[in-house]
């Protein structure tokens, strides 16, 4: 007797669903932006499936989300500010993916703000791309002097310096000061051609091109001229007194003790004071201690300074960057990155 036709044991099984799979589906209002929140060929939900392992699907109005739970309702709250964002006409860049991710992983700041922190100037918007960077630009805006130290690629200098741009174009300081010490100079700054602007610029160039990447370049110019915006070694800060102004002194890993105690002794009425550096990264002769670390240590728990300090997660450069300073870190890396066959 043979079996009946279509019996369960001819019928091929129904597949079943994965295990671990989650399914979230995030709806949005308006079909007009979807062009900006999804981006060119869809590219934006590209890179949320591949930082989140997950599968993303968009069709007319919803974009489903396939895959472990936690992974999906971050995707969920990254595209809700992804669409929060373009209704507000601001721009998102991969970048700016990436950081809303690193946010949503995190969970709540370890601040006492909520949120990704953004700084705004007339010429653009720049957002925090982790969760210390978030914390950073709060103590910018809280506290009278900040020191920003960690590795390569972590913003410090360039949030600092849009930070100033900011307050400068609201009126909250009449000027900012920048500041580097040349330190590779040392005494061949005399043996360099031009005039000692053309002699310490080069030194100084990471401060100019922040500068231009958060102000109209004419504004630049303009106060760079008048010397509403200063930019000089940090030998010209001695005897100065610097009020109501913005001053971040980059690199100051590379300062020696007393050089630091005389740039922090420059602070004036009504003045906001940045300090960054990489303590790994000295170029100061054998044996000389860095002026960078003694104060961090000195300074701490004193009422209006913050340390922010930042790691190698927090590189925003690239990712090679990354692996790079994990690798000068000791931070092991998954095996076969970088490999050919």
């Amino acid at each position: 007797m043979t079996a009946a036709r279509g019996s369960a044991a001819q019928r091929p099984a129904k597949p079943e669903k994965a295990p671990g799979k989650h399914r979230i589906v995030v709806p949005f209002d308006d079909n007009r932006l979807l062009a900006h929140l999804l981006g060119e060929y869809d590219s934006h939900l590209a890179l949320i499936e591949s930082r989140l392992g997950i599968e993303a699907h968009a069709h007319g109005n919803v974009v489903t989300l396939t895959g472990p739970q936690p992974a999906c309702e971050i995707g969920r709250t990254v595209l809700n500010q992804i669409y929060d964002r373009v209704r507000k006409g601001e721009t998102v860049t991969p970048g700016d993916i990436d950081g809303l991710i690193r946010h949503a992983r995190s969970g709540p700041p370890a601040g006492s703000g909520t949120g990704t922190a953004q700084v705004r100037t007339r010429k653009r918007i720049v957002t925090a791309r982790t969760p210390m960077q978030s914390d950073y630009i709060r103590a910018l805006d809280r506290h009278d002097l900040v020191f920003g130290i960690g590795p390569a690629g972590t913003g410090k200098t360039y949030l600092a310096v849009a930070q100033a741009a900011s307050y400068l174009e609201r009126g909250l300081v009449e000027r900012i000061v920048l500041s580097r010490p040349a330190v590779e100079a040392g005494e061949r700054l005399g043996f360099l051609p031009g005039d000692m602007r053309d002699k310490v610029d080069p030194y100084l160039r990471p401060l100019y091109d922040a500068l231009y990447d958060v102000l109209p370049p004419e504004k630049v110019e303009k106060d760079l001229e008048t010397g509403t915006i200063e930019i000089a070694p940090l030998a010209f800060m001695r005897g100065r007194t610097l009020a109501h102004s913005f001053v971040i002194l980059d690199e100051a890993q590379n300062t020696t003790s007393m050089q630091m105690k005389m740039f922090l002794t420059r602070h004036g009425e009504g003045s906001r004071m940045v300090i960054t550096g990489d303590p790994t990264q000295i170029d100061l002769p054998p044996g000389q201690k860095s002026g960078l670390d003694e104060a961090v240590r000195l300074l701490d728990n004193i009422e209006g300074i913050q340390t922010v300090a930042f790691t190698a997660a927090d590189v925003v450069r690239s990712e090679l960057v990354a692996r790079i300073v994990a690798a000068y870190d000791g931070v092991p890396q998954p095996s076969g990155r970088g490999r050919s066959g």
